[in-house]
């Protein structure tokens, strides 16, 4: 009966360290490389450190934009609640993403139907860019806004100062951090 309580335990613990092990690699992943706000010059098919390509990319985040309250303070967030991030690899004011291929997999871009959001509670300035493929990712002060595929419920902000490139941002269009 010892071998038997033994071999679970084993078991237990061979399993606990799989499971470390995967943590560790995909906090790894979403760890932005090796700091610096340059680059190398690299692609878009460059994963960037935004992690291992999914097989299957998150949807857009929800439209519309709202202000709520946070263990930051009062920020930005999207249709359905999730956090709103900007990334410090995007030029403000240009009508370009500097997220492509991989990086939105992980960091879906939030959209309008409209060239024109309205959002409850934001003071900076809501705008519009083209994505490549024609649709309408809002910008708040110049900056294309995101959400996180890590951020799991309403008011998460796990996304805050991932590789030290991508911030919450206030409600008047400043990044929170960083």
């Amino acid at each position: 009966m010892s071998h038997r309580a033994y071999g679970y335990r084993a078991h237990g613990r061979r399993a606990l360290a799989i499971g470390g092990i995967a943590l560790a690699l995909l906090l790894a992943g979403c760890s932005g490389g090796t700091g610096g706000s340059g680059g190398s010059g690299g692609s878009g098919s460059d994963s960037g450190g935004y992690g291992a390509p999914s097989s299957q990319a998150p949807e857009p985040a929800a439209s519309g934009l709202a202000v709520a309250d946070s263990s930051l303070g009062k920020i930005v967030v999207d249709g359905d609640g999730m956090t709103a991030y900007m990334f410090d690899k995007d030029t403000q004011g240009t009508k370009t993403s500097a997220c492509t291929g991989e990086c939105l997999a992980k960091w879906p871009p939030i959209l309008s139907d409209s060239t024109t959001p309205k959002a409850d509670g934001v003071t900076g300035t809501l705008a519009t860019i083209d994505t490549p493929d024609g649709k309408h990712q809002v910008t708040l002060d110049g900056w294309p806004l995101y959400t996180f595929a890590g951020d799991a419920a309403k008011g998460d902000v796990n996304g805050q100062g991932v590789g030290g490139i991508w911030w919450v941002l206030s409600p008047a269009g400043e990044k929170i951090g960083g």
